[in-house]
C-alpha cells in the first residue's frame, strides 16, 4: 500500500531512542507519506515541532493530554500560542478527558480542556480529542465547539459515533480495530461514513493484531487498513487513499 496517513504518532517517546532516526528514514519506502506527531505536554509538543522540522512528511500538534493537566502553569496557553504559529504545527492536542486514571483531577481535567478548546476555535485549528471512561463530560465540551476535529483511538458504540459525526468530528480508528473484543469499534466503523475516518496508530502503543502488546509503528497501518476494508467492502487501498484525504484535509495539509 502506498500514501498512507498517520494521524496520531507519538515519535519523540523513548521508545524509540534506539532507532528512531533510521525507522522514520524508512516510511516512504513502506508506504507512509504523511505523520502527525502529537504532543502531551509542553517538552513533547516542542520535541514534536523539532521532528517536524526535521522529516518534511511529519507535521505536528500541540497540547496537553489529561494526564498531564495538572502540571500547567497559568501560561502555558500563551505557549501554545505561540508554538502554533510554526508552519508545521497542525492541530491542538491531544487534549480532553481521561477518568480512567485520574492522573490529574477532574475539575482540572475539564479546566484545561477548556481552555484549549477555546484556543484552538481561536486559532482556527482542528482538535485530537483523547477520550476515555468520560464520554458524558466530552460529549458537553464538544458540544460548545462544534467543528472540525478528530475523537482518537475510538473504541465507543455506534450511537457515540453518530453523535460525534452530528457535532462535525472526525473518528480516528488504530490497532484496537483488529482485536478480538473489538465488537463496538467494528459496529461503529461500519456505520460511519468513510470520509470521516482516519487512520492512526497511537505509536509505540496499540499495536494491530498479530503484532499486539509489541512496539507499534505507522508501517503496521495497512493491517488497520485491510480490517477497514472488510467493514466497508473495499479494497485496503482505497481506504488508505480516502482516510489520507480526510486526514490531509483535516488539518490543510496538501
Amino acid at each position: 500500500m502506498q500514501g498512507i496517513f498517520d494521524s496520531h504518532a507519538h515519535y519523540d517517546d523513548k521508545k524509540f531512542d534506539g532507532d528512531r532516526g533510521a525507522l522514520l528514514r524508512s516510511m516512504p519506502e513502506n508506504g507512509v507519506c504523511r505523520i502527525l506527531n502529537i504532543g502531551c505536554d509542553l517538552t513533547s509538543s516542542q520535541q514534536s515541532i523539532d521532528l517536524a522540522e526535521q522529516y518534511d512528511f511529519i507535521y505536528c500538534a500541540v497540547g496537553t493530554h489529561p494526564h498531564e493537566a495538572k502540571m500547567m502553569s497559568r501560561f502555558y496557553l500563551e505557549i501554545y500560542r505561540e508554538m502554533a504559529a510554526h508552519p508545521k504545527v497542525k492541530a491542538i492536542g491531544e487534549i480532553g478527558l481521561d477518568y480512567h486514571y485520574d492522573f490529574s483531577p477532574r475539575d482540572i481535567q475539564k479546566k484545561v480542556f477548556d481552555e484549549q478548546m477555546a484556543l484552538a476555535r481561536e486559532l482556527s485549528l482542528p482538535v485530537v480529542i483523547h477520550e476515555r471512561e468520560a464520554l458524558p463530560d466530552t460529549l458537553e465540551i464538544l458540544k460548545r465547539y462544534p467543528g472540525a476535529g478528530v475523537v482518537h483511538c475510538f473504541s465507543g458504540s455506534a450511537e457515540t459515533a453518530r453523535e460525534i459525526l452530528r457535532l462535525g468530528y472526525h473518528v480516528g480508528f488504530g490497532g484496537a480495530l483488529t482485536f478480538k473484543n473489538a465488537r463496538r469499534a467494528l459496529e461503529a466503523a461500519a456505520v460511519l461514513p468513510l470520509e470521516r475516518i482516519l487512520l492512526e496508530t497511537d505509536c509505540p502503543y496499540m499495536a494491530p493484531e498479530p503484532h499486539r502488546g509489541k512496539r507499534n509503528d505507522s508501517t503496521l497501518l495497512p493491517l488497520v487498513a485491510q480490517k477497514l476494508a472488510e467493514i466497508k467492502g473495499i479494497t485496503a487501498q482505497e481506504v488508505v487513499d480516502a482516510t489520507r484525504e480526510n486526514a490531509c484535509r483535516l488539518f490543510g495539509i496538501a
